[in-house]
Formats: C-alpha cells, sequence, structure tokens
C-alpha cells in the first residue's frame, strides 16, 4: 500500500499517526508494559480513525514495525457545497475534486464558496482540516 513509512511502536507518541486495519488513526493514548524475563515489552495503543471517527487498539511488541501514514498537507479553495461533499480546487496545481464535509460543526459552519482550507492528503483519500479563510 502506498502512502506509509514504517516506524518502530516505541517510538510513536500520543498525537502520533498509525495505520490499524488499513486505517489511518491519531494515537490518543499510548502505554507500555515490561513483561516477564523472557518476553519483550508490549505497548498497549488506542487511536481514533481520521475518517471513520471509530476507535481502534492495538497491542503489539514496542519493537515491531508498524505502518505511519505519510500527511501530505495541502491548501485548497472551496467552489462548490454540494449534500454532503464539498468541491474544492488545489491551489498549488488547481485539480479541482470532491471531499467529504468533515464531521466537526465550527469547520462546516465556515465552509463556503471561496473560502480557502487546509485539506490533508493520506492514504489516496483527502480530509477537509481546517478553514483558513473565510470567503
Amino acid at each position: 500500500m502506498s502512502g506509509v513509512n514504517y516506524a518502530e511502536l516505541g517510538e510513536l507518541r500520543v498525537g502520533s499517526y498509525i495505520v490499524i486495519d488499513g486505517e489511518p488513526c491519531r494515537i490518543v493514548e499510548l502505554s507500555k508494559a515490561k513483561t516477564g524475563k523472557h518476553g519483550s515489552a508490549k505497548a498497549h495503543v488506542v487511536a481514533v480513525g481520521l475518517f471513520t471517527g471509530a476507535k481502534k487498539t492495538l497491542v503489539a511488541p514496542v519493537d515491531q514495525k508498524v505502518e505511519v501514514p505519510i500527511v501530505d498537507k495541502r491548501t485548497a479553495q472551496v467552489i462548490a457545497v454540494v449534500g454532503s461533499n464539498v468541491q474544492l480546487m488545489d491551489l498549488e496545481t488547481y485539480e479541482t475534486f470532491e471531499a467529504e464535509m468533515p464531521d466537526e460543526e465550527e469547520v462546516r459552519s465556515k465552509l463556503a464558496p471561496g473560502a480557502e482550507v487546509e485539506y490533508w492528503v493520506m492514504m489516496g483519500r483527502r480530509k477537509i482540516i481546517r478553514v483558513l479563510k473565510g470567503a
């Protein structure tokens, strides 16, 4: 799968990004437990899906390699709001595309034609993160 790097689970921190079950997530809780003489230390990760908002957990050895999504932060201008989608134009490439309406009310309320937004591209999917300038 493209759009990912690999890191050891023990290197990640709360606020880091991780891929769990093919879904890019932000880590909200992270605890490490040392085991007995012959076991390896385990990490318990609780993360929230960036696209689904679903809570996911992962328990694995701290030295296990895990996928970390590559986050490409870009800016775009809102062309139109159509139902549950927002038509955007990238301000660098001038590519036009649609993205899902974000769940956060403070972002949704500011989306109007002409507004500038920051959006992230992760694993081939796009998500509107915040409004930079109003229309």
